[in-house]
């Protein structure tokens, strides 16, 4: 029988070029509507904790989704559920696009979350597939090249439609690239050779969804309920937990099981999960919610002009993520991975923690540049690193553990970041109070009085708002330390990769 990667090279360009451009698609759309949630209060009427939802509806049902595709891919093939994922998705952008009432929008949300699972599993899969064991290291390299290039791009292109036309716009480009999509996967993509009839654990997935869902909303709204002072925080934590015992139970005792965690056995993959949870979920994920933010809010800008901020680095994600993929078929995955890790730990930790409100815009973008490079480089090596550690049928299952460890981590890693935001902020803003000479500050005050005519109070709340901004400028440099020291957390598992030594299939490199 001929193997899926003995194609012709056009065939494989345009394979490629129809997966990959789905895949892209569905990444970009989650960072561009990221930028235009804030902006939704107005439309939909509705406040900043109520078009939140718009986000967590989304990731929420991602993920859940994530647990039902391996079993879909199995029984109806990657082709066809790549197309029903498409399918959703231009479905529910449409809908989100026509919307007026934020519980409309939640819902086609949750559409288009699936969707994007059933994407990024299957497009994942078959862009593995085309290339041959020598050559997927490649494959990941471009893969990559989509997935990590949207995030970065995102906000430039939501601050250009929000600023040039309006938030409706970020859901309708979908349609049309969606329906090109839908009509060449159906005329060009190979089909499926083989198609299992296999039993699907039910209960574990319903125990594992209610786990996710609590997890992921506990961390969505920790920081605006107040954490574990809140009672429907802690009792997210509680069903949370309850839930993953329980269906660690039902697994136990299942002779189907939904998740096979007999690939765990090898060590290659368990650090390879732990690799991507850590150092991509607790820490790069931080960054990604940190940067625009503080182009934005220290630097000011508009978010146009944070967007294009943001894509300085954002380019060196797409150069180097290719470069990555061609050093894993040369050098090794593993290899690749450590020094993706350095490059990264070091920008993380010696670079990134520089940039405050002082620091010149065109700097800021040229000291970002290391951390685009070290991103590049990590994810293709890592994605090769999982898939040749995993049995050839386990393939799917390597994806989808892989992109919910992504899901979960990054949302670990979002509400990390938060949270110290917040705390880092209320520190040195105790601090600076602390410091304070009031001798100073009056004389301060009464000359800001005299040269802006303004009464004592004005003067008064404007040093207040100038006090609470330096705390938050001061912040950052201690918020993006704490991002770095979980990278240099995860960095670990990289060394563990030449310690544990598993045992790769045919064709993968040390």
């Amino acid at each position: 029988m001929a193997k899926s990667w003995e194609i012709s090279s056009k065939e494989r360009a345009l394979f490629t070029f129809i997966v990959m451009l789905g895949a892209f698609m569905a990444i970009l759309d989650t960072t561009v509507v990221d930028v235009i949630v804030p902006k939704l209060t107005g439309p939909l009427s509705t406040d900043l904790y109520g078009v939140q939802w718009i986000i967590t509806s989304y990731m929420v049902s991602a993920a859940i989704a994530l647990l039902v595709t391996e079993y879909l891919i199995k029984r109806f093939g990657s082709k066809a559920v790549y197309i029903a994922g498409i399918s959703l998705f231009w479905s529910a952008s449409l809908i989100c696009g026509l919307s007026n009432d934020l519980s409309t929008i939640i819902i086609a949300r949750i559409v288009q979350g699936f969707g994007e699972a059933l994407i990024m599993v299957t497009s994942h899969i078959m862009v593995f597939s085309y290339f041959p064991p020598d050559k997927q290291g490649l494959a990941m390299g471009i893969f990559a090249l989509g997935v990590s290039f949207a995030p970065a791009l995102g906000p430039t292109i939501g601050g250009y439609l929000t600023e040039y036309y309006n938030w409706r716009m970020v859901f309708f480009i979908n349609v049309p690239i969606g329906i090109l999509l839908t009509l060449a996967a159906l005329l060009y993509l190979p089909k499926d050779r083989e198609l299992k009839k296999l039993p699907f654990n039910f209960v574990s997935f319903v125990l594992i969804s209610i786990a996710t869902i609590s997890l992921l909303i506990m961390l969505s709204k920790g920081q605006q309920r107040g954490w574990f002072g809140d009672e429907l925080i802690g009792t997210l934590l509680f069903v949370s937990i309850i839930s993953f015992l329980l269906y660690g139970l039902s697994e136990l005792h299942s002779r189907h099981r939904l998740i096979d965690f007999s690939l765990f056995q090898n060590p290659d993959f368990t650090n390879g999960i732990l690799i991507y949870f850590f150092i991509l979920g607790f820490s790069m994920y931080q960054y990604f919610y940190l940067l625009p933010i503080y182009y934005e809010h220290i630097k000011m800008l508009p978010t146009l002009d944070a967007g294009i901020a943001v894509f300085a680095f954002a380019l060196f994600i797409g150069i180097f993520s290719p470069v990555a993929g061609i050093m894993s078929d040369k050098i090794g995955a593993k290899k690749t991975v450590a020094i993706a890790a350095v490059i990264y730990i070091f920008s993380a930790l010696f670079i990134l923690p520089s940039l405050n409100y002082y620091t010149p815009l065109h700097q800021a973008m040229l000291l970002t540049v290391p951390f685009g490079i070290g991103m590049g480089m990590f994810f293709a090596p890592v994605t090769v690193l999982l898939l040749q550690s995993a049995p050839s049928d386990k393939g799917e299952l390597a994806i989808v553990l892989m992109d919910y460890f992504r899901f979960v981590g990054g949302s670990f890693g979002t509400a990390i970041a938060t949270n110290n935001m917040e705390y880092f902020k209320a520190m040195h803003h105790l601090r600076m109070n602390e410091l304070q000479e009031y001798a100073t500050i009056n004389d301060f005050i009464e000359s800001f009085m005299e040269q802006t005519f303004s009464t004592l109070s004005q003067a008064k709340v404007a040093f207040e708002n100038y006090e609470l901004f330096m705390s938050y400028n001061y912040g950052f440099y201690n918020t993006f330390m704490h991002a770095g020291f979980w990278g240099l957390f995860g960095s670990l598992f990289v060394i563990t990769l030449f310690i544990f030594k598993g045992k790769a299939l045919q064709g993968s490199k040390g």
